[in-house]
């Protein structure tokens, strides 16, 4: 049996499954706010629970914000940042008495993908998670790619440079430290942020996708498209992958299908796009499945 973690900043899912990969239970819970020791405890609460379900132990894999410091162990780069400077990986094998695997969210995504979800088939898929920030995984030959620095796919703090730059003059300080980071022009967040400096008003991701009819809905997602284009220009240009499969809630914009592709070749080395553009399979549930799967 293989467990999967998914510890996101509101809930943490848990899910496990048989040796052919077919779930056999799946609970959640809220994630404890600013709390590491809660954290643990509230992990720990679901491997127990999971396990004397089915009446057996299990490998257990988590995806996390963040990554490992390849040096100190020690949590770095994560958005939850109660995790930060804390060696969660050490602290939840003391607490299982038990080797466990530990990934970035966004790693696991593209492993669920490219494994049985949008990307299965394909030799090199990259996958993009576009909600309230913006990360992203790498899989050749079904196997997560990782460097020396554990940064792999992490293109939302690369640094934009965009039309879009030329006309704003106040920075985008990215929660990093670093100002215009890819995260602060394509997150859910930088698109409710810029409606409200165009429209006046405030309104959610959703509220302005559903709204495409209104003149400052379809500016906003025209600059999204752009930026997101100037983005992935340069991860195809540097990867150039097979597939690429989006997910988090940004992934819902339909015009990333239709539009996105004719936009590529003004950001590329080419004349044309060939790479795939796929929503995620899996939804919502990419993240915790990923991370079963970091168990073979």
């Amino acid at each position: 049996m293989r467990i999967g973690i998914d510890l996101g900043g509101t809930k943490i899912e848990a899910v496990s499954l048989d040796r052919d990969g077919t779930l056999i239970e799946r609970i959640r819970v809220a994630t404890p706010a600013d709390d590491y020791e809660a954290t643990l405890r509230a992990i720990t609460g679901l491997v127990e629970k999971l396990e004397r379900s089915a009446k057996k132990t299990g490998t257990i894999g988590i995806g996390t914000p963040g990554s490992i410091h390849p040096t100190s162990g020690e949590m770095q780069n994560s958005n939850a940042v109660c995790l930060n400077d804390r060696t969660l990986k050490e602290d939840l094998e003391r607490l299982f008495g038990r080797t466990i695997r530990l990934a970035n969210d966004a790693d696991c995504f593209a492993l669920s993908e490219a494994t049985d979800g949008a990307g299965s088939g394909f030799r090199t898929v990259f996958g993009v998670i576009i909600g309230t920030g913006v990360g992203g995984g790498f899989v050749v030959d079904g196997k997560l790619l990782s460097g020396p620095n554990a940064l792999t796919g992490e293109w939302g703090h690369t640094q934009l440079k965009t039309e879009s730059l030329k006309s704003n003059a106040q920075p985008r300080l990215c929660y990093c430290g670093q100002s215009g980071c890819v995260e602060t022009w394509i997150s859910g967040p930088a698109l409710e942020a810029e409606y409200h400096r165009i429209a006046g008003s405030q309104k959610t991701v959703t509220e302005i996708t559903a709204s495409l009819h209104t003149q400052e809905s379809t500016a906003i997602i025209t600059s999204f498209l752009k930026n997101l284009a100037v983005g992935l220009g340069a991860i195809i240009n540097t990867l150039d992958p097979d597939c690429i499969v989006f997910g988090g809630g940004l992934s819902n914009i339909d015009q990333i299908y239709s539009d996105l592709p004719s936009l590529m070749p003004n950001y590329i080395m080419a004349d044309q796009c060939l790479t795939i553009f796929a929503k995620a399979k899996h939804g919502d549930s990419s993240g915790v499945l990923g991370a079963a799967h970091l168990w073979p």
